[in-house]
């Protein structure tokens, strides 16, 4: 059985965008694929979904307490929108109520801007993982803005040595090879809504930036819901994959009960061709899920 260390689920749906899972069609979803339990990250950045209360999450798992685990979120522009906010009040509150993590932090700001550094300064001094997805531009888009090669992510990483941060989506999955072009990294918004992207595929013809800060600094952690980017290239995926086995975890970021999620079955696919060992599938797919979060 897996653990899930990135989904998402709301009482009701929410009016556009997405449709995300209620928590009843997340877990049929969860049985399906053979999911024992999951960590339920808020949204609660406006750039693009209708913020959630971490309240609501709570509540979730309340209710669904032997199947989800809460995250909280804290949009770094909260209380004062100050740098010198004291965020660390609001995050131990969460942590004190059995929150496991921070995120999915959305907002469309640097990495590396006073607002966020100073979320990320109170992360690492409470305790909590940080997970956050990405843009590769700023306005028109949801995500923290990074440039080519992270270089905010890295001296973020510099900054915080204590602070976990478990790399997502595709601005830091993209960058596990050498991009042909930097708009490789991201998606672009059309006027009439419609996403529009051109993701690496095919074998990677040369390691890129994001393999290196794995080697680099302990603290970065990945998330595996973009599994794209593993599934790529098999070959270098398992070597990856066995390389850092230690700091990967099993994620599925289902947005909505129809999502195709093939996370699962590569995994085991790969363990049953030997690509990878039992002993890494094990850790992928529950073992490091449980440290992380300090499960029984």
């Amino acid at each position: 059985m897996f653990i899930d260390i990135h989904s998402h689920a709301f009482r009701k749906h929410p009016p556009f965008v997405v449709q995300f899972c209620t928590p009843d069609q997340l877990l049929r979803r969860y049985d399906e694929l053979g999911i024992e339990r999951g960590a339920s990250l808020p949204i609660v950045s406006p750039e693009i979904y209708l913020p959630q209360s971490n309240e609501e999450v709570l509540e979730i798992v309340e209710q669904h307490p032997d199947r989800f685990l809460p995250f909280c979120n804290v949009d770094p522009r909260a209380l004062t929108n100050s740098p010198d906010a004291p965020l660390d009040k609001v995050l131990q509150y969460y942590k004190d109520l059995g929150c496991k993590g921070l995120g999915e932090v959305m907002c469309n700001l640097p990495v590396m801007h006073p607002l966020v550094q100073n979320l990320f300064k109170h992360a690492e001094a409470v305790g909590l993982p940080v997970t956050y997805d990405g843009s590769d531009q700023l306005s028109g888009d949801f995500g923290l803005y990074d440039d080519p090669g992270l270089p905010q992510l890295e001296h973020t990483l510099q900054k915080f040595p204590n602070l976990i941060i478990l790399g997502h989506g595709p601005t830091f999955w993209n960058e596990i090879g050498k991009l042909e072009t930097p708009a490789e990294r991201g998606a672009v918004f059309r006027p009439d809504g419609q996403q529009v992207m051109r993701f690496p595929s095919g074998p990677l013809q040369e390691e890129g930036v994001m393999p290196k800060l794995m080697r680099r600094y302990p603290n970065l952690y990945g998330d595996l819901s973009d599994i794209y980017a593993i599934a790529r290239d098999p070959d270098y995926g398992a070597q990856f994959l066995t390389e850092f086995q230690d700091r990967l975890r099993f994620g599925t970021d289902i947005c909505f009960f129809e999502h195709e999620i093939v996370h699962g079955k590569l995994l085991r696919d790969w363990c049953e061709q030997g690509r990878i060992s039992d002993t890494v599938f094990n850790k992928l797919a529950r073992e490091n899920a449980i440290k992380l979060l300090g499960l029984k």
